[in-house]
């Protein structure tokens, strides 16, 4: 298959007119599968209403069917045609925090959207994005869109399109380029569906930001658990792994070093995932700062682009730093834990 790369500048008015968006839009509308940016991650999209469509996404991606997708919309009125009791906490999120890095679990409306966007289940994800170029290629289609992160499963999500033209080239349709994306890591998954609202993955917007608007907010313990049916993408399976097997350690940059040493007298490439204040406090093969330890918005956002750089240097085995887990922390620690497949050794 032939796929097209069209590129855009997302501070350009008047995007829906654009040809590029144009193409694209009239791609998905005849059930093809185009990938594009967002705040957050490169999504990967298709049309909600169409299994057909939708079983594109998993063929490409190599994802597993029971995974639930989230559907990308551009308006307000999109989401009453898909989901229904919507309760008061959720309209004063989606307030707040929409157009965002949110993304809300509701009740959906019977056959709303394709069966495959929710495996089985009986609510659907839903979020508004706030990048431009997404806004005006939903608003170009008139469909809401089911848009997994564009990469293949279990790989690094791409916060570049170089990272989706390595990864699915050849087995998409296209991809709209609009530069970095800026949050990067994924939104947050809020369970809305309840009484009390319950995060299903940590993402841009915190648990603390959340409790700012509509209280008491819980975090379902089956994030960490690998026999319960997904609610939520993000939920199952192994995620984000570089190719090489990846180590969180929680210790001192003594301790650390000493594993690298340990793995180098074996013989083995090594590399360390640090952050800006300890980079050169470290000896190894491949040393790469994630960010600032003072500014962990910076280590969410160049996350996914370290690892799939330590994929170009050929190291057999990776380290990583550990975080706070506190505000975007959190996030971070999620997704490290994921790709490390919850491999931690604690000095």
């Amino acid at each position: 298959m032939e796929t097209k790369q069209w590129v855009v500048d997302k501070h350009e008015q008047n995007l829906e007119s654009y040809p590029q968006i144009k193409e694209a839009a009239e791609l998905l509308q005849a059930n093809e599968v185009v990938a594009f940016p967002t705040e957050t991650v490169y999504g990967l999209g298709a049309n909600a209403l169409s299994d057909e469509a939708v079983a594109k996404i998993y063929a490409a991606k190599g994802r597993p069917s029971d995974n639930p997708l989230i559907v990308h919309i551009s308006t307000i009125e999109q989401l009453h045609k898909i989901a229904q009791d919507i309760s008061e906490q959720a309209e004063r999120l989606i307030e707040q925090f929409w157009p965002g890095p949110l993304t809300l679990v509701l009740k959906k409306k019977e056959n709303a959207v394709a069966s495959k966007v929710t495996a089985g289940l009986a609510t659907v994800a839903v979020r508004m994005p706030s990048h431009p170029v997404a806004l005006a290629l939903i608003a170009a289609t008139g469909l809401p869109l089911a848009a997994p992160s564009a990469n293949l499963s279990g790989k690094p999500s791409p916060t570049l399109a170089k990272h989706v033209a390595d990864d699915l080239t050849g087995k998409i349709a296209g991809v709209l380029d609009g530069g970095a994306t800026g949050v990067g890591l994924e939104s947050t998954v809020l369970d809305c569906s309840g009484e009390v609202p319950i995060i299903l993955r940590p993402g841009g917007v915190t648990k603390e930001q959340l409790e700012e608007v509509c209280g008491v907010v819980e975090i379902d313990q089956a994030i960490l658990k690998e026999d319960e049916a997904p609610k939520s993408p993000g939920m199952k399976y192994k995620h984000y792994a570089p190719t090489a097997p990846l180590t969180i350690v929680n210790g001192s940059m003594e301790f650390i070093q000493s594993l690298v040493n340990e793995k180098q007298a074996e013989g083995l490439r090594v590399g360390v995932l640090t952050t800006t204040e300890r980079e050169k406090n470290y000896r190894a093969d491949k040393i790469i700062a994630c960010g600032s330890r003072e500014d962990l918005e910076t280590v969410a956002n160049r996350l996914y682009d370290v690892l799939r750089l330590f994929d170009e240097s050929n190291v057999d085995v990776i380290f990583s730093e550990s975080f706070p887990s506190e505000g975007i922390g959190q996030a971070i620690m999620n997704r490290l834990t994921k790709a490390a497949g919850h491999k931690l050794i604690t000095e």
